[in-house]
């Protein structure tokens, strides 16, 4: 795979900006743009990227999508009065003209377009272009909404032009409607459009009727065109990671994309006078973890709105640091979406049941009666900021983010294995030798004594003990061991941690195994994934997915996302424990995609342990915990019916004690 994080700023596009008194566009301030590069400068995250020199886009750039009519109306206004510039903006809806305007708007395009060109020639993984004006309302023949070209629209085109792509995920997490890009490919089955936004039945802008759940593209893009909305205000982030779990991922997965580009707009963020919402800004880092597991990586965030300037630039950072690939901090609040939330989730999945595989066992039918329908909806205001409001936003965010801080490791993985797997090991990984073995052999001893006494070669277990205090004293992030007997050194494993007082222990373990542990007091929580028949549980903290191998597909995305990440999730670990044993169901991939994903949480703390008999996977598991591979699963094939039927069963059992299984308001 490719590395580095590309990044895209001019502080030319800064020159943008309102020249009259206008309640409605005086939020689109310069400052956005300046406050973010600010604040990554704060965070000295600007040095760890590749700075991306913006360029202007050319005119069969912009005519992509824009018409040569509009062109040549936006290529008048740098010569035109402010009179006449006012005049201008009037002919369309919430839009203003400066005379920078057409310069600052082909740089945004320029820029996003180079940083398309980095991620997709492999200069780069990923990237994130910081400009403006913004694009995603904006129309094949007219500005709307602050933007003037659509910056994601023509870069979805370039990328298919220039690199033949056929497929383009588009994630619109803004908190209004990307309209304008949904009209450019409504029609087109080669581009996944997917926005979240502000709807309240039709009086929230753009008072669109096709932004409802049941706009699903038209003609050959049915199917493609995939709107959440959200019928109030105050949704937080066990909602926004609810939608991605139980509509965009699988959805997403399904589709395969080649490149993902993220509208991303902050005003869906805390604070924010547009949205008025109260998702933090370390949910965006989470939500960009979830995109970089697609498309091999290859991601490019553009920025779009965002109107509280710290809350929008904290927001910024922390979608940058997990570009970077850096540990994600726990992610706040209780994990438990909304009942609005969930009806919006119900009827996205049952309007797209006829357009995927992924959905195809769920019984499902639209909600006609929504619980927000009789109520009061708030009353609309004009977005502008409350002085109050937004001072009480900023003394959160400041100890907020200090909450939330954590250094950055030095040494991201380390490996222990005996001397016979050694020759299996990429020389980029540090290898754990422990020399001296007395301290552990003793700790071994009162952990186990009978494995101390059968006179058992130990050395293994001393390794895997090793790795694990390295993980624990945050000298590593995570780490690797191989076991002869992995059910005993996971059991072993579990005893140390609690020994060690680490709060909580997420222990997932891939095929037949027993993994002995007291699982009453919550502080481990043990799923298993395998294709014997599931064992009675009395504990929500003991799961078993049972999961047989298909002959014809090849993907894990159903337990992956439907039933393990909600439940991780929502039990929120301290350490993640990931076990591969024996006559295991899930393949190479699978496993690849869960510990992926599973990084996500207890700040990428990991410790994998491989049965000796499978160290034919031991370097995709070492390339994955490096962040150095994402699998890639081909041609979507469905999950066995029975299958899928035991993940629906089990969500359906389990939604009353972990919320964030919950993707329905039946």
């Amino acid at each position: 795979m490719a590395s580095g994080t590309a990044l895209v700023y001019d502080d030319e596009m800064t020159s943008h900006k309102l020249l009259w008194d206008d309640p409605v566009c005086d939020i689109e301030v310069p400052e956005r743009l300046s406050s973010c590069y600010e604040r990554l400068k704060c965070y000295n995250l600007v040095e760890r990227c590749v700075s991306v020199p913006v360029r202007e886009g050319t005119e069969e750039e912009v005519m992509l999508v824009h018409s040569s009519v509009y062109l040549e109306s936006v290529k008048r206004t740098p010569k035109m009065t402010e009179e006449e510039l006012r005049k201008t903006s009037a002919g369309y809806d919430a839009v203003f003209f400066h005379p920078t305007t057409y310069r600052c708007a082909k740089l945004a395009v320029g820029g996003t377009l180079d940083m398309v060109d980095a991620v997709m020639s492999g200069k780069t993984r990923n990237g994130m272009a910081l400009i403006r004006p913004p694009g995603h309302h904006s129309q094949r023949n007219a500005a709307n909404g602050f933007c003037i070209f659509n910056n994601v629209a023509i870069a979805a085109k370039y990328a298919q032009r220039k690199y033949g792509l056929q497929r383009v995920l588009i994630v619109d997490w803004d908190v209004h409607h990307g309209q304008g890009i949904q009209y450019i490919f409504n029609e087109d089955p080669s581009v996944l459009y997917f926005s979240w936004h502000r709807y309240e039945h039709q009086q929230y802008w753009p008072t669109l009727r096709e932004s409802d759940y049941d706009a699903v593209g038209q003609g050959k893009g049915k199917g493609c065109n995939i709107n959440v909305p959200w019928n109030k205000i105050g949704m937080g982030n066990a909602d926004y990671v609810a939608v991605f779990l139980h509509v965009l991922l699988p959805l997403a997965f399904e589709f395969d994309p080649e490149l993902v580009l993220v509208s991303a707009g902050y005003d869906s963020g805390i604070g924010d006078p547009e949205g008025q919402m109260s998702a933090t800004p370390e949910c965006f880092a989470h939500l960009t973890h979830f995109l970089m597991q697609l498309a091999k990586g290859k991601l490019c965030v553009v920025l779009e709105g965002g109107y509280h300037l710290r809350s929008l630039s904290e927001s910024v950072c922390m979608t940058l640091k997990a570009l970077l690939g850096d540990p994600l901090p726990r992610l706040s609040g209780e994990m438990a979406p909304c009942l609005s939330a969930l009806e919006s989730i119900h009827n996205v999945r049952a309007a797209h049941k006829p357009y995927w595989k992924c959905l195809v066992h769920e019984d499902i039918a639209p909600l006609q009666d929504l619980s927000t329908k009789a109520q009061l909806l708030p009353t609309l205001g004009d977005g502008t900021p409350n002085s109050e409001e937004a001072i009480k936003t900023d003394k959160f965010l400041e100890l907020h983010m200090k909450n939330i801080s954590f250094p950055r490791p030095h040494v991201k993985t380390t490996i222990a294995v005996d001397e016979s797997n050694a020759r299996l090991l990429s020389l980029s990984v540090q290898t754990e030798k422990e020399k001296d073995t007395k301290e552990l052999q003793a700790l071994l001893s009162r952990l186990d004594a009978d494995l101390v006494k059968e006179g058992k070669d130990l050395n293994s277990f001393l390794n895997m003990l090793a790795v694990l205090d390295k993980i624990i004293k945050k000298e590593v992030t995570n780490g690797l061991a191989v076991s002869p007997e992995v059910s005993l050194s996971s059991a072993i494993a579990l005893k140390h941690c609690r020994n060690l007082k680490v709060q909580k222990v997420l222990c997932v373990s891939v095929g037949d195994m027993d993994v002995k542990t007291d699982l009453d007091d919550g502080k481990v929580l043990l799923i298993n994934i395998g294709a014997k028949p599931p064992k009675k549980s009395d504990t929500k903290y003991d799961l078993t997915v049972n999961w047989k191998k298909g002959v014809e597909t090849n993907n894990f995305f159903s337990p992956a996302l439907g039933l393990i990440l909600p439940v991780a999730y929502s039990y929120q670990p301290d350490l993640t424990l990931i076990v591969v044993g024996p006559n295991q169901s899930v393949g190479q991939n699978g496993i690849s995609l869960l510990i992926r994903l599973l990084q996500g949480l207890a700040q990428s703390h990991i410790l994998a342990l491989i049965q000796e008999s499978e160290v034919t996977f031991l370097q995709d598991i070492i390339k994955t915990l490096k962040s150095d591979f994402t699998p890639s699963f081909g041609t979507y094939a469905p999950d066995l019916k029975e299958n899928v039927q035991r993940v629906i069963e089990l969500r359906e059992q389990l939604q009353n004690e972990w919320k964030l299984l919950q993707c329905s308001a039946k």
